[in-house]
Parts: structure tokens; sequence; C-alpha cells
């Protein structure tokens, strides 16, 4: 496995993603292209664009996040494995579940469901209001 400039935490947590997925450095192909947007003359210079492809599943991935190479390696091959892992355990992945969830909290309350946060708010009120001492009117 290369070495790539990120801490050795990190490494190997990469490393240990791989075996558990089972994806061999052998199994990835890598390109380099030239990148687009901000990072001035070194991104309209250098290939820092990583394209990533897995040959058995033929999933591809495209990193130019970082205006350097290497780093960008190290990031599309985590990318890479968390869409393998994303497409190998379906709805199970951590990836779904936050999209479900998301969805999920932005969904329109029914009709049902707007009446009784209403009417528990005005219940409170009634409760608040008894709390109150009395006016000197």
């Amino acid at each position: 496995m290369p070495s790539f400039p990120v801490s050795a935490k990190k490494q190997l947590a990469l490393e240990a993603a791989m075996r558990r997925l089972g994806v061999d450095e052998r199994d990835l192909e890598e390109r380099f292209i030239r990148s687009r947007g901000p990072g001035g003359q070194n991104v309209n210079k250098v290939s820092t664009c990583v394209v990533l492809r897995h040959r058995p599943s033929g999933l591809e991935v495209r990193c130019q996040q970082e205006r350097s190479q290497a780093l960008n390696r190290f990031l599309a091959r985590r990318l890479l494995l968390g869409r393998l892992e994303a497409e190998r355990l379906g709805r199970e992945s951590a990836e779904a579940q936050a999209v479900a969830k998301l969805r999920r909290q932005k969904r329109k309350r029914s009709k049902r469901a707007k009446e009784k946060v209403l009417a528990a708010k005005r219940l409170r009120a009634e409760k608040k209001a008894l709390r109150r001492p009395p006016s000197l009117d």
C-alpha cells in the first residue's frame, strides 16, 4: 500500500477498511487528470485530480478536493470504500441511514400530527397561566 501524507492512524484505518471490504490495491486502477476550480497555478499545471476505479465492481470515483495529488489519492480511496460499503450494505449503511433520517426530518407533518402538537401547546399554555400570580385589577 502506498504511503499518504496523513497521520498513521488514518492510514491504518484505511488499510483496515480495505481488508474488511476485501479490496486489494491491485484491484484499483488510478488515473490523474487536471482539476478544475480554485487552486491557482498549481491546479492549472499539475494533474491533481484522481480518478480511481475498482475493477471488480466497476465503481469509479473522482477526487479533487485538495491541491495535493497525494492527499487526493488518499481521499479517493476513502470515498471509494464508502461507496462500496454503501452498495454492499444497502439500507443498513450509515450513509443510507443518515439520508433516510434527513428525509424524515424534512417531511411535512400530517394534519393529525399538527393538531396533536398544537393541542399539547395549548395545554402547556393553560398550565403556565395557572402558575401566574393573580392580577391586582
